[in-house]
């Protein structure tokens, strides 16, 4: 007998994110989604735990599974979307995040970035 396998995607929002399970029609067949926390540490900056991030993210997926009874030995591929904007700098030795991730909508860099267009540099950025 042949086993079902799924695709699961993974989406990660502005505030929240979910884990989609897909079957071999591209039908979704469940969603668990989590909030994350907003950080906003100084007047422009917005930031994100990816850490946080990760375990919401990890959460969300045993939740799904767990819920629609699925072993995660039939997920057969993974997807991600995100917010590309959006930045993060990772340990290479440990995989642990070595600051929160700036977020698309802050504004920390918004100066030096008005000086690359003063500069006539926008287009080579």
């Amino acid at each position: 007998m042949k086993v079902q396998k799924y695709i699961l995607a993974f989406d990660i929002g502005t505030s929240s994110l979910r884990s989609v399970l897909f079957n071999d029609k591209a039908k979704i067949i469940g969603i668990e989604q989590k909030e994350f926390t907003q950080y906003y540490p100084a007047k422009g900056f917005v930031e994100h735990d990816a850490e946080e991030i990760w375990q919401k993210l990890v959460a969300a997926t045993k939740e799904l599974l767990k819920k629609l009874d699925i072993a995660a030995s039939q997920i057969a591929g993974i997807g991600i979307t995100n917010q590309r904007e959006t930045t993060v700098i990772w340990d290479k030795n440990t995989g642990k995040p070595i600051h929160n991730a700036i977020v698309w909508q802050d504004t920390r860099t918004a100066a030096y970035c008005e000086g690359l267009i003063k500069q006539n540099l926008a287009a080579t950025v």
